[in-house]
């Protein structure tokens, strides 16, 4: 009996695998909306090279979260369509991307007795960002595209910024096999208005000395090779005269700040050869004395003064010596200490054909400066309009006086480097309020003052001041009390930006491009500038501009300011350097403002690539 049976249960087999087939089709595409359904169910777009605008074949388009991905084709192309879920079984939120929903059908057969039923469904979450990425090809943040509910069936742009490269070959003085040489590249960055040289990375020449620095977007570079000591086992005496190659700094530069600039633009390839001369070298020993008990310490080397990387020294804790080797010239040796008892010692040096051995550096304890704030508030309380205190991120319990409000630290002016940052000692109790920096080492600093109460109307130390001049540190942290008078009699500021609405057309690397998507924060949309000029009062303010173009009343200190307006952020605006401003003396709105004054700004938009 069970071998006639075989035959049925075969055919009931093929059967239900036919109308399983039929019901996972008819879930996937409802009859009589397919069209509808996949158009509203899609996000299609191209790639482009936001240099040439050219499309980018073979580019991977994704989600932030890696839900989502996809290949462009031979023209940049790529399109999402979403499966469907039904009602119940996809509860989370929908997404930006278009939704939709509608019935369907199905039917299910049991012991050969079949039934239609309705069901209900919907389209499942699509990504609400999209973004690209393929060798050759920056993976920066400005290509993420924030899908809007319009965007749905609808082509986008997604630009993604070629990269630059700076490529050469190291030239040794020799026909043989080069060594492998270590360079280094610094870029030129701005922060708080003011450009600092950081590291941008680190390469390796090969053995026929070619190196090769990828993935470096726009803007300013340094180049330099590492020192690199000859001790090739052929020539090497360890008892013998001490050879190796100084760091040279492109093209031949001794010294970092006379090294030459690289100007790269996106998609740029820079040639930079380099050639390294063998010089002697001769043994370095400093002692130091006074060292902090269980402290490390940091040494520092400079060519004739200028701060730069390049060479090093080492420090022996056992021996509380500074050791290594150096080439003739003129150096000077910084050294400081971490820590509670945190010390600084400082020593010029020059190195002429032979051993640099006997010299001291005494380290000295960082000492203190004193902050005195001299308070010409309006009203007795820091208090809003109704007169409520407000309460801010300075606050420190019980704690009187400026302490409550104000913030306090140094920041090396140096334009490379760090130093260690100094601030405020915290309070000894509640009723201490007290403004003492500790630990400043000798040097140059920005002073930093951040406030929740008015504004800082001066700031001075001695004659200096401290708004347009660097506070000198000496050693041991001598330096004139800081003097500071607080004031909350602003000016209020409103105003109108011409064309405003005309850059939320685009995002970042998406300037030009059909379809843009809005952008969905502050970084990608008009920003307004209120610079002091070199010789005012005031303080820099950067007030961001909703799509309408309208800011509200901004509250200014008295002073001389540029008011510029940028279709986008400019990251690298040097509004602290009046040489860097000048070439905006023809552009913005000059005003001047005083305690209680209110103005409106009519003010024309300034493009990025202007």
């Amino acid at each position: 009996m069970g071998k006639h049976l075989q035959p049925r249960l075969l055919i009931q087999t093929v059967a239900f695998a036919v109308l399983l087939f039929a019901w996972c089709a008819r879930l996937a595409w409802p009859q009589g909306s397919q069209g509808e359904n996949k158009a509203a169910g899609s996000v299609r777009g191209t790639v482009i090279n936001g240099v040439t605008h050219e499309p980018i074949a073979r580019a991977l388009v994704y989600s932030p979260d890696n839900h989502f991905a996809t290949m462009t084709d031979g023209e940049g192309r790529f399109e999402f369509t979403f499966a469907q879920a039904e009602s119940g079984q996809n509860q989370e939120s929908e997404s930006a991307s278009a939704n939709f929903s509608g019935t369907g059908t199905r039917t299910s057969c049991v012991d050969g007795v079949c039934s239609t039923s309705t069901y209900s469904y919907r389209q499942m979450n699509g990504p609400t960002q999209l973004m690209a990425r393929k060798p050759g090809f920056l993976n920066d943040q400005n290509g993420i595209q924030t899908l809007q509910s319009e965007t749905a069936g609808k082509g986008i742009i997604i630009s993604l910024t070629p990269e630059a490269l700076v490529v050469g070959r190291v030239a040794l003085p020799t026909s043989e096999a080069s060594d492998t040489i270590q360079l280094e590249l610094y870029r030129r960055q701005v922060q708080e208005g003011r450009a600092r040289w950081f590291p941008a990375g680190s390469a390796s020449s090969k053995s026929n000395g070619e190196f090769r620095f990828a993935e470096l977007s726009a803007g300013t570079y340094k180049l330099l090779t590492r020192e690199l000591m000859d001790r090739d086992p052929l020539t090497f005496d360890s008892h013998g005269q001490l050879y190796g190659y100084p760091p040279v700094y492109f093209p031949n530069a001794t010294d970092f700040s006379a090294g030459q600039t690289i100007q790269l633009a996106a998609g740029q390839i820079f040639q930079a050869n380099i050639s390294v001369v063998r010089h002697a070298y001769y043994p370095v020993k400093v002692a130091v004395v006074h060292v902090p008990t269980d402290s490390g310490i940091n040494v520092v080397v400079s060519v004739q003064g200028h701060r730069g990387p390049g060479y090093a020294l080492d420090y022996n804790h056992e021996d509380h010596m500074i050791e290594g080797s150096l080439p003739n010239g003129n150096y000077t040796l910084e050294a400081w200490s971490y820590g509670p008892n945190a010390a600084s010692g400082l020593l010029n040096i020059s190195v002429n054909g032979a051993a640099v051995e006997g010299p001291r550096m005494i380290m000295v304890p960082n000492g203190s400066i004193s902050v005195n704030v001299k308070e010409e508030f309006t009203v007795s309380e820091d208090t809003n309009s109704q007169g409520l205190i407000i309460r801010n991120g300075f606050d420190r319990g019980n704690t009187q006086g400026p302490r409550r409000y104000l913030s306090i630290r140094l920041e090396a002016a140096d334009d490379f480097g760090e130093r260690p940052m100094a601030a405020l000692r915290p309070p000894s109790g509640p009723e201490d309020d007290s403004l003492t920096i500790d630990g400043a080492q000798p040097g140059r600093y920005w002073v930093k003052v951040d406030t929740s109460r008015g504004f800082v109307a001066s700031i001075t130390s001695g004659n200096a001041d401290l708004q347009h001049q660097p506070l000198v540190v000496g050693v041991g942290g001598s330096s004139a009390p800081i003097e500071i008078t607080m004031r909350d009699a602003a000016a209020e500021i409103d105003g109108t930006i011409q064309g405003a609405a005309a850059s939320f057309s685009g995002t970042s690397g998406t300037a030009g491009a059909p379809n843009g998507v809005a952008p969905a924060s502050p970084e990608a949309a008009t920003h307004v500038y209120f610079i002091p000029l070199p010789d005012s009062s005031g303080q820099f303010k950067d007030v961001w501009v909703p799509q309408d173009g309208k800011f509200g009343p901004q509250q200014l200190p008295p002073g001389t300011y540029r008011v510029l307006a940028f279709d986008h952020p400019q990251e690298t605006l040097e509004y602290r350097n009046p040489e860097a401003m000048s070439a905006y003396d023809a552009k913005g709105q000059l005003i001047r403002l005083v305690a209680g004054q209110k103005e409106h700004l009519n003010l024309q938009l300034i493009s990025s690539s202007e």
